[in-house]
């Protein structure tokens, strides 16, 4: 209540009956929207019974007034704090300190054994055109690695709702327990069915369930420092794509093929098990509208833009580390130097990884990957004429570079492009859109091939899709910045 009407007594006896002095704007600022009522103000006395009941008229309806507007100024301070600390939790990120960096250590492992694993998958498509899978295209058995590539991204439409709604750790468990168990099912598989359903489509969900939340988790623990951590956990798959190429190529000629995949399952679990157990939300869980695909983002022409340069991405950098140990063999290189070729385009990648990473937070995350996509683009109209030893790893080791950062800074625009909040929404929009680029590039590539007997047409086709990717991305930029430079 902002003052009643009261009584002051005087020297002389007398009564006055009015407002508190310095008042008076306020008191007839109410008085004037109390409408049939008798007022009391300033002026001389009247019968002291009469101005006791018009003082009492006067107060009741001034309280009547006052007191719910002061109830619901209360209720809105209340609700003002409670977003204020809401956004406060969400700016103060912790950027460091042990239980920050035990998270990033867990990613690190999520991505080993998840977008790590998947890119062995060349070593898997050789092995199965020259040994299990002979009376198939190459680009039949493409679709086994490209459907694999498409499920890594495509459950983070529903893995980053679950993620935003604070539900994390025991889908994070079950997708864990799919991608050993399906690992050691490949080892029993001897048809193409087989291989497709158990390594392209149950590995493939387990892997992504297993990623995509892992990369969620990062918005909410760094800010400053979040192009740093993003290259590290990207460096998870950096390894990931070195060990398991190699562990498969020396293990099989030894073990044969099941016990291969035993022991890559226990390398799987050992990872896993770090990750389920440093791995945690830091922000509270939010409901975040429109379900699991939010239509209403693609409003946003710079998302959508974003969106398209995911997609057009995916459907040309993984061409290229797919395909070069079968162009390798195809110009007289070993099969030990071809099936390498993979490995050392993988540990390239953890560089440019780091790099993005490190240079996301300094000139900003498209600043650095649109000019390395550039140039991935550029090795890919080289690499078909690369018909030497010493020429296909200058590729490996530069190509490589190149892809590791675009897979590393994929996800840090998506963050500058919407709240904290829906990061997991978001961030599962764009991994799903690139799995459609992912499900359809390589067989594409495949199937270019085949047609042409050759991989220069394929070069062609991987260079220009992924330099329309790039394209996108400045205009992304531009519509975010409105300006030459500055940093995004």
């Amino acid at each position: 209540m902002l003052w009643t009407v009261f009584e002051e007594s005087s020297e002389d006896g007398d009564y006055y009956d009015g407002p508190p002095p310095g008042d008076l704007d306020n008191f007839y600022a109410i008085s004037n929207q109390l409408p049939n009522q008798d007022v009391v103000v300033p002026g001389p006395s009247t019968t002291h019974h009469s101005l006791n009941e018009k003082k009492e008229v006067n107060e009741k309806h001034v309280e009547e007034m006052v007191i719910p507007a002061v109830d619901e100024l209360e209720d809105h301070q209340a609700e003002d704090d409670a977003m204020r600390s809401t956004e406060q939790q969400s700016i103060d990120f912790p950027d460091g300190g042990l239980r920050a960096w035990l998270v990033v250590l867990g990613t690190f492992f999520s991505a080993f054994a998840s977008f790590g694993y998947v890119n062995a998958w060349g070593v898997f498509q050789a092995y199965y055109e020259e040994t299990m899978l002979t009376k198939y295209s190459p680009s039949t058995i493409a679709w086994i690695g490209s459907v694999q590539y498409a499920f890594v991204l495509l459950p983070a439409l529903f893995s980053g709702r679950l993620f935003d709604l604070g539900i994390f750790k025991i889908p994070f468990l079950g997708a864990s327990i799919l991608v050993v168990t399906c690992t050691v099912l490949v080892g029993q598989c001897t048809q193409y069915w087989h291989f497709f359903l158990c390594q392209g489509v149950a590995l493939g969900i387990g892997c992504g369930m297993v990623f995509g939340p892992a990369m969620g988790i990062i918005g909410q623990w760094f800010r400053k420092k979040r192009g740093l951590a993003t290259g590290l956990t990207a460096l998870g798959s950096s390894v990931g794509g070195t060990v398991f190429p190699i562990a498969a190529q020396r293990l099989i000629p030894r073990v044969g093929f099941p016990w291969t995949m035993r022991i890559l399952g226990f390398i799987l679990l050992f990872a896993l098990v770090i990750s389920n157990i440093t791995l945690s939300r830091r922000l509270p869980p939010r409901n975040v509208s429109r379900g699991l695909f939010n239509l209403a983002a693609f409003s946003e022409l710079p998302f959508s833009m974003y969106a398209m340069a995911v997609i057009t991405g995916f459907l040309g950098l993984y061409t290229v580390l797919t395909y070069i140990d079968l162009s390798a063999l195809a110009v007289g290189v070993s099969p030990d130097m071809a099936v390498d070729l993979v490995a050392i385009a993988n540990a390239s990648s953890g560089f440019g990884r780091i790099a993005a990473g490190l240079m996301a937070d300094r000139i900003g995350a498209l600043n650095f990957i649109a000019p390395t996509t550039l140039f991935a683009g550029m090795l890919s109209y080289a690499w078909p004429f690369a018909r030497t030893k010493a020429s296909l790893l200058v590729i490996a080791v530069l190509y490589g570079f190149m892809c590791g950062s675009f897979v590393s800074g994929l996800l840090l625009p998506v963050y500058e492009l919407g709240g904290i909040a829906d990061t997991g929404q978001r961030t599962g929009m764009i991994m799903s859109i690139g799995a459609a680029g992912a499900l359809c590039g390589i067989p594409i590539s495949g199937a270019i091939n085949k047609a042409t007997g050759g991989f220069e047409v394929v070069g062609y086709y991987a260079g220009s899709i992924t330099i329309v990717s790039v394209i996108f991305m400045l205009i992304t930029r531009q519509l975010v910045l409105k300006k030459l430079w500055g940093k995004f």
